[in-house]
């Protein structure tokens, strides 16, 4: 009897390899920096940073505005990564909340999250999904005399019948 399994192998590469093709179909960047943007947002105005035996609270009339801003630029980022078809939402969403975070939390978390949630926003918007080979088109996008063209014909007005 071996000692290895039968079953199919799931190893790093293959894991690799999903991970690759999911986040190619989607605005994964923008989302992740979205997402990071909302964290320094919404946790700064909490925070109790200590120096030595300093110790400095950020603490602002405004923190419950703060919170709910870095929550939902949290939320923001995961829509683009899984409902990536509102990414022009989101993405305008997430550029007026980190405007709307510099005056509200510490000048958008000391700038860090309001640039970062300023670029994923400017990156969910500009996004567009990878647009598949047309037909007549160079096959791979290449021009020149080594390459074939793929021809189909399109018959009835490119409508297709069943029967």
């Amino acid at each position: 009897m071996s000692a290895e399994s039968s079953g199919p192998s799931r190893d790093f590469s293959y894991w690799r390899l999903r991970f690759r093709a999911w986040r190619g179909g989607r605005p994964f960047w923008a989302g992740l920096l979205t997402l990071v943007g909302g964290v320094p947002i919404a946790w700064l105005p909490y925070a109790e940073i200590k120096i030595g035996h300093l110790t400095m609270a950020m603490a602002t009339t405004a923190g419950a505005g703060s919170l709910i801003i870095g929550v939902l630029l949290v939320t923001l980022g995961l829509t683009m990564w899984y409902h990536h078809i509102v990414r022009v939402f989101a993405g305008v969403a997430s550029i007026l909340l980190a405007l709307v975070s510099i005056p509200v939390s510490n000048l958008g978390g000391f700038g860090v999250g309001f640039l970062l949630a300023l670029t994923g926003g400017a990156l969910s918007i500009s996004w567009a999904p990878a647009r598949p080979d047309a037909p007549g088109e160079p096959v791979g996008g290449a021009v020149g005399p080594d390459h074939t063209y793929e021809t189909s014909v399109d018959a009835n007005g490119g409508r297709n019948s069943a029967g």
